[in-house]
């Protein structure tokens, strides 16, 4: 496989919201990411990976765009975000932007031509479907709604949106705009930046005939359909492939087969992406079954194709939280999970807060949370005569705002975030868990974190070794071979609340030497909880 800067990159994920509030509004701002910038460059970060700050009424937290051109007002504007893209280069680091092209905002000027009347010229930019018996013209849900489909009283027909109401979904059937769509993304990387996250970019491309589905709660029928490729290719010919860029695509129902469609380095679409066979379709930690998903898309991209390792971003839960142990052996845990991400075949992310060991969330009532597609589902099955609580209790665990109460900085009120009403509740833990306490102590989170970027900077094999996993079916040792040109390192994980003996696993640790473990004294074959180690094999 060929090297490249994106491939030995370590991303950190800013959202930007709950990141660092600078005007007192309660929400963070672009002009918060640049105060931090020094922070991240610390930490030893390559990429920032900004969620979107184009303009937009908000109602899904930017994600709904009603101007690709400007910036959302609640972030900054355009000289400030100019501002922070020079301030990221001067740092030595690059900066990835968050990019929606499934849909767009309804309040975007091609929706508004579109819907107001059939023979409008932008009409077909959007998907427009006469009903069906009086009603949808098929059963697909949505992500946040009941129903994909929404009638608009004045034209007659329904239009399809794969998310919220307010998220008209784009008619990518329609060349002219795509154009727009691809005269866009010049605009962007022409500015200089140095690639994009593509949200959903698989749901481009819709079922031909938009027939019923047998199981619309699946929501799979969404993705990867037959057309995707072709305008994934057409969009690398005309612009992603002019420029040294990095593109990551959010890619969810993929296998490694079908993934390797997307990111093969002879497919010339996309660099990398993000699968969802962990963070969506795995709720907790299922050792045999995160071992077995590790080794088969390492199997299916092997020399062809790069992966993405995560356990979390702004969508999901915090990972010490859900995946980890967030009490007893919290940093532990925390340093443990980060071990395994960087050490395993693809490019880490680290998700804001990560790095000082930051947890989920748990507030009193539903009026707490502002996560749209949490709210939609509780109404939804409060609705059918469900119990208040029960729902409540349901849903608590995965909700995304367990990943998006605003990050920690200090013990000082808000943790350091804003000197106004934060928009969501900080995390009432903030004052043991913050960036100031992590930074004082040389056995943090935050320095751990710092110690494996370094190590991943300096030694290839982390970037470009195979992989083997040693482990099988134990249940809670994962432990794995990095190997590239004659160098072998061990990774060794007790992901347990328990003492684990590496002895059953008849490992070569003892011939090696320890690079980094989370432990201060790693010793013996006997590892305590959620210990991790990195070996230098000698041989």
């Amino acid at each position: 496989m060929n090297k490249t800067w994106w491939k030995e990159a370590v991303v950190y994920q800013v959202y930007w919201r709950s990141f660092n509030d600078t005007d007192g509004d309660g929400y963070g701002d672009l002009k918060g990411v640049i105060e931090k910038l020094d922070y991240l460059k610390e930490l030893g970060v390559d990429v920032i990976w900004l969620n979107p700050c184009y303009e937009s009424p908000d109602f899904d937290n930017g994600y709904d765009i009603s101007n690709y051109y400007r910036i959302m007002k609640k972030a900054g504007d355009m000289q400030t975000w100019e501002r922070l893209l020079n301030e990221v280069h001067r740092r030595g680091m690059k900066l990835i932007m968050d990019l929606v092209l499934n849909h767009t905002s309804h309040e975007h000027p091609w929706f508004i031509e579109s819907s107001s009347s059939k023979d409008n010229p932008k009409r077909d930019y959007y998907i427009w479907k006469d009903p069906v018996e009086g009603g949808p013209p098929n059963n697909w849900r949505s992500y946040f709604e009941p129903s994909s489909w929404t009638f608009d009283e004045k034209t007659e027909q329904y239009y399809m949106h794969s998310f919220a109401v307010e998220q008209p979904d784009l008619n990518w059937e329609n060349e002219e705009m795509r154009e727009e769509i691809y005269d866009m993304m010049r605009f962007w990387l022409d500015k200089g930046i140095d690639g994009f996250r593509l949200d959903v970019i698989n749901l481009l491309a819709k079922q031909k005939g938009f027939p019923d589905s047998e199981d619309p709660a699946s929501l799979s029928y969404l993705g990867n359909n037959p057309g995707i490729h072709d305008y994934l290719k057409e969009m690398n010919e005309k612009v992603l492939s002019h420029y040294d860029i990095m593109t990551v695509g959010e890619i969810p129902f993929v296998t490694p087969e079908d993934g390797l469609l997307y990111v093969g380095e002879d497919r010339q679409e996309l660099h990398t992406l993000f699968h969802f066979e962990v963070a969506d379709d795995m709720p907790s930690w299922d050792m045999k079954r995160y071992k077995e998903i590790q080794n088969r898309w390492y199997e299916g991209l092997k020399e062809k194709g790069t992966n993405s390792q995560f356990l979390n971003n702004h969508d999901h839960t915090r990972q010490v939280t859900r995946f980890g142990n967030d009490g007893e052996y919290r940093e532990e845990s925390a340093k443990l999970l980060a071990t395994m991400l960087h050490t395993l075949p693809g490019i880490p992310y680290i998700y804001q807060g990560e790095e000082i060991g930051m947890t989920g969330v748990r507030f009193d009532s539903i009026e707490d949370y502002q996560d749209i597609a949490m709210r939609n589902k509780y109404e939804e099955e409060v609705a059918k005569g469900r119990d208040h609580q029960e729902v409540f209790e349901e849903l608590l665990p995965l909700s995304r705002d367990n990943s998006r109460t605003p990050m920690q900085w200090s013990d000082d009120e808000n943790a350091g975030f804003t000197e106004g009403q934060p928009w969501m509740k900080v995390n009432p833990n903030y004052p043991s868990i913050n960036v100031k306490e992590a930074l004082k102590d040389p056995n943090s989170v935050f320095y751990f974190y710092q110690q494996l970027i370094r190590l991943r900077n300096e030694n290839p094999v982390m970037v470009y070794g195979d992989y083997q996993d040693l482990s099988g079916e134990d249940p809670d040792l994962y432990c794995y071979k990095r190997t590239y040109e004659g160098i072998t390192w061990l990774v060794a994980l007790n992901h347990s609340d328990q003492q684990s003996d590496l002895a059953r696993l008849q490992l070569q640790e003892n011939e090696g030497e320890v690079l980094l473990s989370n432990y201060s004294s790693p010793e013996g074959s006997v590892m305590q909880p959620h210990e991790a180690r990195i070996y230098k094999i000698s041989k």
